[in-house]
């Protein structure tokens, strides 16, 4: 059986400018400013590694406490302005009308994950969500899309990953699965096939549906 994982931020939600918003409120008391390079470096990757690229630059409090504050301002964040991509959103939709198997595999905290998919109403659709903080390793590793395969009980070789990011992608290449990018921040994609957006008759197309 085939499926298709979903990465979440900057895939099925435009939740990456609130991140950064974020981010940035937390970290400038420390004199820290976030780059394009910053955002080139941390997107798709979890919240421990986006602290541990800061802590390069910074003394920062810890982990615990910078993630406290980061939370304090996105929480508010995600629930007054966050949207989704009505391209994926419709996508997810039709593809889930016709059964094909469809997991999450984001680098968002559990928290932060259930409550963006809560907002944007898609928690009925997927039989497989997996978090940043319940993996080992986060993206590039394979970990995340790894388990989201596992726990779909679905073939990898004959699967599809829909990623924003390079970072991501090369995750999901690890893990074995085919990668579609969807390119919505301008951000460099590597070698992976791209799409202006999330196409439901192109996915079923790959997985041998249409």
């Amino acid at each position: 059986m085939n499926g298709v994982v979903f990465d979440f931020d900057g895939v099925l939600a435009d939740s990456e400018p609130l991140s950064w918003h974020a981010w940035q409120e937390t970290l400038a008391p420390h004199g820290v400013v976030i780059d394009d390079a910053d955002v080139l470096a941390c997107t798709g990757r979890t919240d421990s590694d986006t602290y541990l690229h800061f802590l390069e630059r910074a003394a920062l409090p810890s982990l615990s406490d910078v993630l406290q504050e980061v939370d304090r301002c996105l929480l508010d964040a995600f629930r007054t302005d966050l949207t989704g991509f009505g391209d994926a959103i419709n996508t997810v939709q039709a593809l889930a009308m016709v059964g094909v198997p469809l997991g999450v595999a984001s680098s968002s905290s559990r928290v932060h994950l259930n409550l963006k998919m809560e907002i944007l109403g898609l928690d009925r659709y997927f039989e497989v969500t997996v978090a940043g903080d319940e993996v080992d390793n986060g993206k590039p590793a394979p970990d995340l899309y790894s388990t989201a395969v596992e726990l779909l009980r679905i073939d990898a070789a004959s699967s599809v990953a829909v990623e924003d990011t390079a970072v991501g992608a090369d995750a999901a290449a690890a893990a074995g699965l085919r990668i579609v990018i969807v390119n919505r921040m301008g951000l460099p994609t590597g070698l992976h096939p791209v799409v202006s957006e999330v196409d439901p008759d192109l996915l079923l197309l790959w997985l041998g549906r249409a």
